[in-house]
């Protein structure tokens, strides 16, 4: 036996066991395999059309092969690692490993398939069986290499080995070429996974909010174009070689032949320079490359830098940063973090979102120190940013000094910072402001959108000017911008407060032109602007109109309705409607039951009145303000002193509450039932909240002090 099978002999010895099913044999199969192996462990067998190889143990002859399940890649690395060390130990070419793991591969399987038949046979039969295949195929290799083997299943069969032998040989070495494609593109394919340029378009997903399966599928997908762009330049670069290395003495030929003919024809010489034109856009004008430095400018601030790693000292300092907490003094510590890191925009940037999410406190503060560093490259962006967030939090006067700030550094404010102005003011009350910014977006050319509309409408009705809201309505209808359902019932609810028929009027007539749906709370409106108006009789037409629509009268709007009543003093209307109501299921809740009690409180009926109050009390509520100031208003006109010092009492618990008007009929009521004391008192309560009684109220309280104070009999 030659070095060859004796080194073959060697790689099989030093493999492992592998299962799967052959099926190939023959009589040139046995005269091959014999010569190699002991002739007294197998015996020959004739069949009708094949001579098989048996053992003698199981006389069954060997089946046909089955799909070969491959083991892990540890294994596979360790067979050919061998397989490579013993048949070429001192060669490190890189054809010399595709050869010795190709030949680990193919004998690893080859030997599984005799192994799984022949179980009964011991290793050396099973090595010599192998040796003589593989003998087979090196020869085939040295003919033409390992492509050589890859090819059709039908290739010209051996003369030693049958055809169905052949076959397989032939299967197996397309298989294991197949296995060493792959395992190659594989591993090229990590190689360009961790590019520098897959890892910037993985970035920048991951910014505009790509994550998960998605973003991995991606990355895939962008490493193996990276991969086939580079193996279809490499296959350019290989034919050029193959050309030079054919063509190259040719070409000098043909070269020095040239210099000695007489050149017969030319190409005509260019004029002027040429002009690039791409769908009739000239390309050749010298602004072009002005362009070209711009976009790439833009393209630098668009994909961001990469933040610089933070370790040793500087990460210490940078912890101590972020466990800040809202009063402590930042500044040293930024100091301190500015000269070891020496930091850009992307690295404050870094540091102020991880403020953000573990420390929003002291965000807002570092992020204001942060404006004045050089490094930092503020922007517009990075002061309409701050005031948005004390905007937020409802620090007008925080918003208004880095506005300040931002103006005195020579950055003007934009229509994003004008709308957050708009917002923040519209938020507070302060409808000058607000009008300010409102007016200030059309210097910068901002369209107001339906937020801000609606920001600077609330404003207004807020304030108690629905007319200038009600010019910003008409300005949304000219501009095709639809408003809100709850634009509309902001200004009727407005209106109807206010008793402004004619406004209700104008509103109500743009709601129904829009597609407006009425609703309760809409008749609701209509029913008490026409009461606190004084026309109790059109506010009955559109209470019945509410009730033919199918919509059923709440307690808010039966209230309105009996307070339109009031108004009048029709008192059998207001208690026939109730008496109505209730025959069709109606409730009165606690806001039907204030107006009543405050009717009946005015025609001073003592008994009537607190009988409401007993059933405002069933109802489970607390009575509101209202309330106390009637029963007030009632005791003190009757004479009832004790009751009155207790509903008194109430009151001045609850002063915060009290408005002008209330504290004018309370103390009305005091000095008509002669409690002058307790008048002059309420009204120092009432100039120290900064209302300012009537001249007719003044005159009230001067009259009384000049009669001496008499306690009222009590009934």
């Amino acid at each position: 036996m030659n070095l060859k099978h004796l080194v073959l002999r060697k790689t099989i010895n030093n493999l492992s066991k592998i299962n799967a099913k052959p099926a190939f044999s023959n009589s040139k199969d046995l005269s091959a395999i014999s010569a190699a192996i002991s002739p007294s462990l197998y015996r020959i067998s004739s069949g009708q059309s094949y001579v098989y190889l048996q053992n003698p143990k199981n006389p069954k002859p060997i089946s046909r092969f089955t799909r070969y399940i491959h083991f892990s890649r540890e294994n596979r690395l360790s067979y050919a690692s061998v397989e490579a060390k013993l048949v070429s130990s001192d060669s490190e070419d890189e054809e010399d490993g595709t050869v010795n793991e190709f030949l680990s591969r193919f004998i690893w399987i080859m030997r599984g398939k005799l192994t799984e038949v022949y179980v009964d046979c011991n290793k050396v039969t099973i090595d010599g069986m192998v040796i003589v295949i593989v003998e087979k195929v090196v020869e085939e290799m040295e003919k033409g290499g390992i492509q050589q083997m890859v090819g059709s299943t039908g290739a010209m069969p051996s003369q030693e080995f049958s055809e169905d032998l052949w076959r397989t040989v032939w299967e197996v070495s397309n298989m294991v070429l197949e296995d060493m494609e792959k395992a190659r593109k594989k591993e090229k394919m990590k190689q360009f996974l961790q590019s520098e340029d897959v890892k910037e378009m993985c970035r920048f997903a991951g910014e505009v909010g790509i994550r998960g399966d998605l973003l991995r599928e991606l990355r895939f997908k962008w490493a193996k174009e990276k991969m086939e762009e580079n193996d279809f330049y490499e296959s350019l670069e290989r034919f050029r070689h193959k050309k030079e290395e054919k063509g190259g003495n040719d070409f000098d030929k043909h070269a020095a032949a040239a210099e000695d003919t007489p050149k017969v024809a030319s190409l005509p010489k260019r004029k002027g320079k040429f002009k690039y034109k791409i769908f009739g856009l000239d390309l050749s004008d010298p602004k072009w490359a002005e362009v070209a430095d711009k976009i790439h400018e833009r393209g630098e601030m668009i994909w961001p830098q990469e933040p610089k790693p933070i370790s040793g000292k500087c990460k210490l300092v940078m912890e101590k940063i972020l466990s800040l907490k809202k009063e402590d003094d930042p500044s040293q510590l930024l100091a301190e973090w500015i000269e070891l890191l020496q930091p850009t925009r992307v690295d404050w940037i870094t540091l102020l979102d991880k403020l953000e999410q573990q420390n929003p406190d002291l965000h807002i503060k570092i992020a204001e120190l942060v404006l004045r560093e050089e490094s930092f490259q503020t922007s517009v962006h990075d002061y309409t940013k701050l005031i948005d967030a004390y905007a937020k939090r409802t620090c007008v006067e925080d918003a208004e000094r880095i506005l300040k700030k931002m103006v005195e550094s020579g950055i003007m404010p934009d229509g994003v910072t004008a709308t957050i102005l708009v917002h923040m003011y519209s938020k507070v009350g302060n409808v000058d402001r607000a009008k300010e910014a409102f007016e200030s977006l059309r210097v910068y050319g901002f369209q107001p959108d339906l937020k801000i509309y609606n920001s600077m409408i609330m404003a207004y009705v807020n304030a108690g000017e629905p007319q200038h809201a009600e010019s910003l309505l008409r300005q949304m209808q000219t501009k095709d911008i639809k408003p809100s359902e709850e634009i509309y019932m902001a200004l009727l609810r407005s209106y109807s407060h206010g008793g402004d028929v004619l406004g209700v009027v104008r509103i109500t007539n743009i709601m129904q032109l829009s597609g407006f749906e009425p609703n309760t709370e809409y008749f609701s409106l209509l029913v008490e602007a026409y009461g606190r108006a004084g026309d109790p009789d059109q506010a009955r037409s559109n209470f019945d109109s509410m009730i033919k629509l199918g919509h059923k009268p709440d307690d808010k709007c039966t209230a309105n309705m009996i307070a339109a009543y009031e108004k009048k003093n029709l008192l059998d209307k207001g208690l026939d409607l109730l008496v109505q109501l209730e025959k069709g299921g109606f409730e009165p809740g606690i806001a039907t039951y204030t107006v009543l009690l405050d009717w009946f409180s005015k025609l001073q009926l003592v008994d009537e009145s607190e009988q409401l109050l007993g059933k405002i009390a069933e109802l489970g509520e607390v009575p509101p303000l209202k309330v106390h100031v009637s029963l007030c208003d009632m005791y003190a006109r009757s004479g009832f002193e004790k009751k009155t010092l207790q509903a008194l009492g109430v009151l001045e618990a609850r002063k915060d509450e009290l408005g002008p008007h209330e504290f004018e009929r309370i103390i009305d009521a005091l000095i008509s039932g002669r409690f002058v004391r307790d008048a002059q008192r309420i009204h120092a309560i009432m100039e120290m909240k900064g209302f300012a009684a009537s001249d007719k109220l003044k005159m009230a309280l001067m009259s009384s002090q000049a009669f001496s104070q008499k306690t009222p009999l009590q009934r």
